[in-house]
């Protein structure tokens, strides 16, 4: 090195512009260094802040209902007698005691204060059984000892004296304050259930067996407000079991007569005047004795408490003979004492129960859970009514002393068993998977089970996939591999520019367009599958068998460009075949024949339709990423391998594709990705029915479609808006999953194919 050239050097590398530069340089290479950690962490946090946000609004779904004592004091009027019912008002401020007399106490639930006495017009005769009309509408009725039946209805007058809220109890009598006569002497059971325009009762009078049905029409005055009652049907049988319920359905079309052994009769009522006995069971086993027997919600399924404790859940069943018999559905247990009241939610599922060691227990019968148990007293615990919104609680003890409890119990409706297990719903023939989130009547049951969405999540990836993974990868192999760099340069981007297509634009065409364009010519997307690829391979083997000047006339790496024209062609072969195939085999039509000959239910929106539209947004991601991986197999592997006489599909198979094999594995697993998380597609071409079926001819739910279904329609912090967000987070955990597997798969075949 010339001393000219040494010096030039020493200039430049020492002097305070060289430190000037390095410090420079230092200063950039620090803030990267910061910057890249910085980013990197606050990726990271943010995905924990997502997670943490997704578990603070599902959390409360799964905490347990809180019971707190708010005030105890001495039962309103006297204690010496029995309680029939007590109602409490929507703000529980206010409250009504109902008693054997018929002395009616209203009274302050905050401190027991008298508010006012009144007494139903039993003009001089004894209440000798009772029955709730309907827990909802507050309407009661009371069986007499001269044989008649007087209907009551309470309710709650609001004033706003000096600007304060006053609410006072009330009693109105909907027929009128004249009990309506329909026996000649004591009615013993009684049970009354009414609707719109019709009223169905029935009874058993004393030392008698026979179980009389009558139903009245109600009649609206067209001069005044008042609602008569005119006797229509009547029929009646006799009860071979000792009656000690008598329980008429919601229906007003089942009726089931209870003994405390447990032996029950059950008859069909649709038809008043010939009443049909369906079963009769015996709902306990052993020695086990029932004590006390309420209708849950709607009126439809029997809660049975039981002397050692048990509560059983009963209701009818439909079989496939349509017909229907009892069925034991499910059991709760929180103790060995005898079952003294069951009170039931008025909005939902829920009951609650008293039992003889002084204990309060709350349940919720749908979800199977027990929510809460909260010891009342040390004596017997007695007569308990729920508030209306499920948010407080009246126990009276055998002490004589009534104990007001607040409740919060939020969500009780979920459960792990009710999101990801089988649930026999009233009505429904078996248990099942089912998600339903929303109905117009209060008695429904909510049905929210994870598994069909789950499910119809991986069922919709999964058909994409088939459809999208041996196009995209077998695509990229080619491109990377055998296209020339001209044509791949054009190929590449036309390709990924697929990928800025809006999926709603997809899933418009899918469901508007693809949808029945495939039902009408079912047999030539089939044929797809074989006159496409049989097409292809016949037309190889024809260029093979022409002249040489020929095929050398157009590069190997242009090729494929020939087979543009060719797959239309084939496909529109495919599609001409259809109908020639319906007629063949199909006897003209392969959907008639699918559903009524194979047994195969079909809907227009289905898996298949899925597969094509959403498969084919998933070829640019798997193809972008796998023909990077090959296209970036080090050259010298691939020359290496040629210069040993490997062939090119040699060298592609035994050193290409190991080679590139995680890459590929990355680019699967991209697809499968979006596949699971893929809203629009799925929204607008699947059907959106939450079906546990592999069928590929019927549709799905997914998780991310039904957010984006349920969510506008959800109320804020009700238990459909976080069960929507515990759907996320269950996606955020499962891709997070998916995704780590998937990355632990990857490392390991890059340790495997790295040394090639």
């Amino acid at each position: 090195m010339s001393s000219h050239v040494q010096q030039a050097l020493d200039k430049a590398l020492k002097g305070p512009a060289f430190e000037k530069r390095v410090k420079r340089r230092n200063a950039k290479d620090t803030a990267a260094k910061f910057g890249i950690s910085i980013g990197g962490v606050s990726i990271i946090l943010a995905v924990l802040l997502i997670m943490f946000f997704l578990l603070y609004v599902v959390l409360p779904l799964f905490i347990p209902a809180t019971v707190e004592k708010r005030t105890e004091y001495t039962v309103p009027g006297t204690n010496t007698e029995t309680t029939l019912y007590y109602g409490v008002d929507e703000y529980q401020e206010t409250a009504l005691r109902f008693t054997e007399s018929g002395k009616l106490f209203g009274f302050d639930i905050r401190n027991g204060a008298s508010l006012n006495e009144t007494t139903l017009p039993l003009n001089g005769e004894a209440i000798t059984s009772f029955s709730i009309v309907s827990d909802i509408d507050n309407i009661l009725a009371f069986g007499l000892s001269d044989g008649s039946v007087l209907i009551a209805k309470y309710g709650y007058d609001v004033s706003y004296p000096n600007d304060k809220r006053t609410i006072t109890p009330k009693v109105e009598f909907p027929f009128g304050e004249e009990a309506i006569g329909v026996a000649d002497s004591a009615i013993v059971k009684l049970s009354v259930k009414a609707e719109e325009s019709d009223l169905v009762m029935s009874y058993m009078t004393a030392d008698s067996r026979e179980v009389v049905i009558k139903q009245y029409s109600k009649e609206e005055s067209m001069l005044s407000d008042t609602i008569t009652l005119e006797s229509g049907y009547e029929g009646s049988f006799t009860a071979i079991t000792p009656a000690d319920w008598l329980l008429l359905d919601g229906s007003m079309r089942n009726l089931y007569v209870v003994s405390k052994s447990g032996t029950t009769e059950y008859y069909n009522i649709a038809d008043i005047e010939n009443p049909v006995k369906v079963q009769h069971v015996n709902m306990l086993e052993g020695d086990e004795q029932l004590t006390t027997v309420r209708f849950l919600l709607g009126n439809y399924s029997l809660m049975l408490g039981t002397n050692k404790g048990n509560i059983i859940q009963w209701f009818p069943v439909r079989d496939k003979q349509n017909d229907f018999a009892l069925h034991e559905i499910r059991q709760f247990n929180a103790g060995s004492a005898p079952i003294h009241t069951i009170a039931i939610e008025k909005a939902r599922k829920g009951f609650a129960t008293t039992d003889t060691a002084g204990q309060f227990n709350l349940y919720h019968s749908t979800a199977q859970r027990h929510l809460n148990t909260t010891q009342v007293t040390n004596d017997e615990a007695g007569f308990v009514v729920l508030s209306n919104r499920a948010n407080g609680a009246l126990v009276e003890t055998q002490s004589g002393q009534l104990v007001h409890y607040l409740i919060d119990n939020q969500h009780p409706d979920v459960s792990f068993s009710s999101l990801w297990g089988e649930v026999w719903y009233e009505g429904y023939e078996e248990p099942d998977y089912v998600w339903q989130s929303s109905s117009a009547s209060a008695d429904f049951e909510p049905k929210f089970s994870m598994t069909p969405l789950t499910f119809g999540t991986i069922k919709a990836a999964l058909y994409s996939m088939l459809f999208a993974v041996p196009i995209a990868v077998l695509a990229a192999i080619f491109t990377a591999f055998f296209m020339d760099k001209q044509t791949r340069q054009w190929i590449k981007p036309s390709v990924e520019l697929i990928e800025a297509l809006p999926t709603v634009i997809l899933g418009f065409l899918a469901g508007l367009w693809l949808a029945p364009h495939m039902e009408a010519n079912l047999p030539g997307f089939f044929a797809f599958m074989v006159v496409i690829p049989l097409g292809i391979i016949l037309f190889g083997f024809a260029w093979s068998r022409l002249p040489e000047a020929i095929r050398l006339s157009i590069p190997v790496g242009k090729r494929a460009v020939l087979m543009v024209p060719v797959v239309f062609f084939l496909g529109w072969v495919a599609m001409a075949l259809s109908d020639p195939i319906q007629n063949a085999f199909f006897d003209g039509d392969m959907r008639h024949w699918l559903t009524f000959s194979a047994g195969i239910d079909f809907d227009q929106r289905n898996a298949m339709v899925i597969g094509f539209a959403m498969g084919f947004a998933l070829i640019p991601t798997i193809f972008s990423v796998t023909e990077d991986a090959i296209y970036n197999v080090p050259a010298y592997l691939v020359n290496g391998s040629l210069a040993l006489g490997a062939s090119g599909w040699q060298t592609l198979v035994g050193v290409v594709l190991p080679t590139a094999s995680p890459g590929i594995f990355s680019a699967i697993m991209l697809g499968f990705g979006r596949g699971v998380g893929e809203t629009m597609i799925v929204l607008m071409a699947s059907g959106n029915t939450p079906l546990m079926e592999t069928n590929i001819f019927e549709g799905m739910r997914t998780l991310a479609a039904n957010l984006a279904v349920e969510m506008p329609e959800a109320a804020v912090d009700s238990w459909l808006s976080r069960v929507l967000f515990l759907s996320g987070l269950v996606l955020f955990i499962f891709t997070f999953a998916f995704n780590t597997l998937a990355e632990v798969v990857r490392q390991r075949m890059r340790r495997r194919y790295g040394n090639l």
